[in-house]
């Protein structure tokens, strides 16, 4: 048996999903384990381009069966659009499956998301505003609504009514909006529950039965640990734990079954919406690294915003996730840049020096990053296939890396096609092929 993680190291757009692409081919479970469709995994198929929200990264190329799993939370109608947009494209998707167990994301979830956003104004979290922290609100005050429930005509509208004599009240009375009608969502909901009952099933037990049996499962995570909402920078993270941690309570699987937790990095740092970012570029070349690396959410298409590379919270996101296996993708971008920095340490309000990743949001407002500047290079990297390829200052570039954090880089991409991998490992200046 052999487990895999895939898990997001900074802000979320690090490229989890063409390395979940690359991993699924060898996989016989693919498993989303939290978030919904506010992801967005961008995976090229030689010059087609899938970008895909609620479903697994691996669907594209998972011989086996892919999960969503009971900690996402699942807008039923994002589900269906996307499984006709990827059997349009002539692939199959009999072998996508969802957990019982998974809250539903509602109307109702959706447009308390986009009315609280319209409120705040400028000083909004900056949400994707699909419904996904008003659904995992309702999950922890249990009054979700879960995936079993669209098969259980009754207990469907029990909740529908429970839940929108509150909404809908919330709805006209402090957002001056109209109702929701409680027959129309009830009707809607039962007809989707129909056409969704063969995906339905107890997923948690199937998984846990294909690692008896020695299967190979790829859990994989959406957002990242700097989005955590224990270990971000709150309260600008999601409403789930994107972590390694995440996948125990999100996919109901044994913490002693993880095996290979592979934490994704770019070679620099980006972030999209609100919230402290100390390394941030807002620049010339924070725009020229922003067009070079096509940096536009996958999900709403805003410009992210671009930066050096964070060791600080880099170290703080592999410490949390327990990370052993380090990717770095999009070192390509770098190319041409004459001066590389790197974040090594933070000084703080009262001119402290330290390394360590701050609890404090409000306080990381005003950290000055401390860098390291390293050489750069100009030669065309995108060809390269080995670590002997690459030229000597990239390779300084990832030696700093994981000298600073301990951990070996097993995984390098130096562009978006699957090809585009140099999947080899340094270990104290030695190379090896990559185990995974």
């Amino acid at each position: 048996m052999s487990t895999y993680v895939v898990v997001g190291l900074q802000y979320g757009d690090e490229g989890k999903g063409k390395i979940t692409d690359v991993l699924s081919a060898k996989s016989d479970y693919v498993v989303r384990f939290q978030g919904g469709d506010n992801a967005g995994h961008t995976v090229y198929v030689g010059d087609e381009k899938f970008v895909l929200h609620l479903l697994p990264s691996g669907v594209l190329q998972c011989k086996g069966k892919c999960v969503i799993a009971n900690g996402v939370v699942v807008n039923p109608k994002a589900f269906i659009h996307e499984i006709e947009e990827i059997e349009k494209r002539g692939l199959k998707t009999d072998h996508i499956f969802i957990s019982r167990r998974a809250h539903v994301i509602m109307p109702y979830h959706i447009l308390l998301d986009t009315y609280r956003e319209e409120e705040e104004g400028g000083t909004q979290i900056g949400t994707t505003k699909k419904g996904i922290g008003p659904c995992y609100e309702d999950k922890i005050a249990r009054v979700g609504i879960r995936m079993i429930d669209l098969l259980n005509p009754e207990i469907l509208r029990e909740k529908i009514e429970k839940n929108l004599k509150v909404k809908n009240a919330l709805f006209e009375k402090y957002y001056g909006k109209p109702a929701l009608n409680i027959d129309e969502v009830y009707r809607e909901f039962l007809e989707i529950g129909q056409q969704l009952k063969n995906r339905i099933v107890d997923t948690e037990l199937e998984l846990n039965e294909a690692i008896k049996e020695g299967k190979n499962i790829l859990f994989e995570g959406a957002q990242a640990l700097m989005l955590d909402i224990d270990f971000g920078t709150y309260p600008f993270v999601t409403s789930s734990s994107p972590s390694t941690g995440g996948v125990c309570t999100g996919a109901g699987i044994p913490p002693t079954s993880l095996q290979n937790l592979i934490g994704v990095a770019k070679a620099y740092c980006t972030r999209v919406g609100n919230g402290p970012f100390p390394s941030e570029l807002n620049d010339e070349l924070g725009e020229k690294i922003r067009q070079v690396g096509h940096e536009f959410g996958a999900t709403t298409g805003r410009p992210r915003r671009t930066g050096w590379l964070d060791l600080v919270s880099l170290k703080h996101a592999c410490m949390i996730n327990g990370i052993n296996n380090l990717v770095i993708t999009k070192l390509d971008v770098l190319t041409g840049i004459k001066n590389l920095k790197i974040v090594t340490k933070y000084k703080t309000e009262d001119n402290k020096i330290i390394d360590y990743f701050t609890s404090s949001t409000t306080k990381l407002y005003d950290y000055e990053p401390i860098y390291e500047v390293l050489d750069g290079w100009d030669e065309d990297i995108t060809k390269a296939r080995s670590y002997e390829e690459l030229p000597k200052n990239a390779k300084k570039y990832i030696e700093f890396i994981e000298n600073y954090l301990g951990i070996n880089v097993y995984l390098v991409s130096v562009g978006p096609e699957r090809s585009q991998n140099i999947i080899f490992m340094t270990v104290k200046g030695q190379i090896r092929e990559c185990g995974f």
